[in-house]
């Protein structure tokens, strides 16, 4: 039980201190999951948030159930996911009782500016940092760009770009493999 707690409050203060979403807490995810308690390598959490990204739900709080899954099972699961949930939970209760009376004030407006700017750093700091570990040769070169460009180019669905990109990949790895 007292394993669950510490999981609880791990992703409690995940949840509390992470604004912007699923992309931009990869920084403490990765701080606090891979580095400080070793749950997972940096190449699982990347392929925990890919997997992430082609399920139903929030990014964040699906990695924190695998996390939790991974850790303790199905209490843990429960567990992760509620830690992440929770702050959010308090914070949207608090705001919404409160922020519709500041709503006009511009000092609010200029702090949320602010916080936007800030979480599109963190953001960008996520994908260089995934590129720059990522894009190695030649065929993750093409993949990239193709994403990119079905991405934002054609709008498709990120749900079918991983599909795509993981199809072409695996038989890339496949003819790689045959002419050895």
């Amino acid at each position: 039980m007292k394993e669950l707690w510490k999981l609880f409050a791990l992703f409690f203060k995940i949840g509390l201190f992470t604004f912007g979403g699923g992309y931009a807490m990869l920084p403490l995810l990765k701080a606090e999951l891979v580095n400080k308690r070793r749950f997972v390598s940096e190449q699982e959490l990347l392929d925990m948030y890919s997997i992430g990204q082609c399920t139903p739900g929030i990014i964040a709080i699906n990695v924190a159930t695998f996390i939790g899954y991974r850790q303790k099972g199905i209490r843990g699961a429960i567990t992760t996911t509620a830690g992440m949930v929770m702050p959010s939970l308090i914070v949207i209760i608090l705001l919404a009782s409160v922020l519709q009376n500041f709503a006009d004030n511009r000092y609010v407006a200029y702090a949320f500016s602010g916080i936007r700017i800030c979480v599109a750093a963190l953001i960008a700091d996520v994908i260089f940092d995934l590129a720059r570990k990522n894009i190695a040769g030649y065929m993750s070169v093409f993949v990239f760009i193709g994403a990119l460009a079905l991405l934002v180019g054609a709008g498709l669905s990120a749900v079918w770009i991983v599909i795509i990109a993981g199809t072409v990949s695996l038989a890339a790895g496949e003819i790689r493999r045959k002419k050895k």
